[in-house]
């Protein structure tokens, strides 16, 4: 009896067994890691060299610049290719931009290199984002988004604290110290390739992966329910990020040690992380729309709190309530975005998400540097706690 023909295009995903995610997990943390390290130690090298609000405004916003552009295409050429060479050049150049920011001795300088540590992350992001889409059955999503995040929240957790205790003194002694954390950085961000083995299975190309059509990206952006996803994710990540570098500024204006705007932030990655783990049963017990409404609103109102001159003891707690409500966004976008694209454009979808944020990312930190430079330091926060309650009220309504 003559053999049945192979069919048309690749296996399906096998969604048996978790370890390629642990994995995937394990090297998220640790490329985040060294992110959430030297996001921070940047801005301390910045203001140990001469920087003022402005000026941490526009190194922080280069990080996201080369990305805004890059996302599609590297989105384009993952929809029907390997994500396995993405991690790689992902961890190359999140290792590299922390070296030579560590080493540089200029803002231009500095501006350039997070720049290249801001490629680096998109590259690493867009191909784990892309594996996770194609591995996990539809009923796994949630989860398998869900636990993934927890790689970043577990980077975000220890990348500030490590920042915090390495980072210490003025002038020269901040310039030393901040350049060292940037080191350490780089190596921790080294350690992920450790765990990229067998994080995507063996696949063979075919006739129809080489000549499928290109879905127009506007066709991707009127599938309901990605403008509602990408814009929840762009001010959630907004919010994250905004934290991550002005926090150390608040700090400096009020007399914080660095060592203490370490722990709060990682505090607040910690809270991130058990709301993460909890994500499934709040799901089933709330429903996807009063999550994301409930979480968006409530983080706007402590994003906000934190402009207020709240004791060191006031905002560890804060910190840790925003850090649980910004849980929620990240992974739940990310479902929303990949059961709303047309299958064949999923991982252009999850980029197109991804440009989102970095136009955030652009436009945050350069508006908080114009805000905090007119109305002080504590304004940024007022700003972001606009944006996460507009997200509230819009977000939602257009996930569908």
């Amino acid at each position: 009896m003559p053999k049945a023909p192979a069919p048309d295009g690749p296996p399906p995903a096998k969604t048996g067994g978790r370890g390629w995610l642990l994995r995937l997990v394990i090297a998220f943390g640790f490329t985040q890691g060294a992110v959430s390290m030297a996001r921070p130690a940047v801005s301390y090298r910045a203001l140990a060299v001469g920087a003022d609000e402005r000026a941490i405004g526009v190194i922080t916003a280069f990080f996201a610049l080369l990305p805004l552009f890059a996302a599609v295409p590297l989105g384009r050429r993952t929809d029907h290719g390997r994500c396995g060479p993405l991690l790689v050049a992902g961890v190359v150049l999140i290792s590299a931009g922390c070296a030579l920011s560590g080493l540089a001795g200029s803002l231009a300088a500095l501006a350039a290199w997070s720049g290249l540590m801001g490629l680096g992350h998109l590259c690493f992001v867009i191909g784990a984002q892309s594996i996770v889409a194609r591995r996990s059955a539809p009923a796994e999503q949630d989860r398998n988004f869900g636990h993934f995040t927890v790689g970043a929240s577990l980077g975000q957790l220890a990348g500030p604290a490590a920042a915090g205790l390495t980072v210490s003194g003025q002038g020269d002694t901040l310039a030393r110290t901040s350049g060292l954390a940037l080191l350490l950085a780089a190596a921790a961000a080294a350690v992920a390739f450790t765990a990229l083995w067998r994080v995507e299975p063996p696949a063979r190309a075919t006739a129809r992966d080489r000549t499928a059509a290109r879905v127009p990206v506007h066709r991707i952006l009127r599938a309901r329910g990605v403008p509602g996803g990408m814009f929840i994710s762009l001010a959630v990540l907004s919010a994250t990020d905004i934290l991550t570098a002005y926090l150390p500024v608040l700090g400096e204006a009020r007399g914080i040690p660095p060592a203490v705007i370490g722990a709060l932030l990682s505090l607040r990655a910690a809270a991130t992380i058990a709301c993460r783990l909890v994500i499934t049963p709040m799901l089933r017990r709330v429903g996807r729309t009063v999550l994301l409404t409930g979480t968006c609103l409530l983080g706007g109102v402590l994003c906000a709190a934190i402009a207020l001159p709240v004791p060191v003891w006031g905002l560890a707690p804060l910190l840790a309530a925003l850090g649980f409500c910004l849980g929620v966004g990240q992974p739940l976008s990310m479902t929303t975005v990949v059961r709303a694209a047309p299958e064949a454009a999923r991982s252009t979808a999850l980029a197109l998400r991804l440009t989102g944020n970095r136009l955030g990312q652009v436009a945050a930190p350069a508006g908080a540097g114009v805000i905090a430079g007119v109305a002080g330091t504590g304004a940024p926060f007022l700003m972001l706690g606009a944006l996460l309650v507009g997200a509230a009220a819009l977000g939602p309504r257009r996930t569908g």
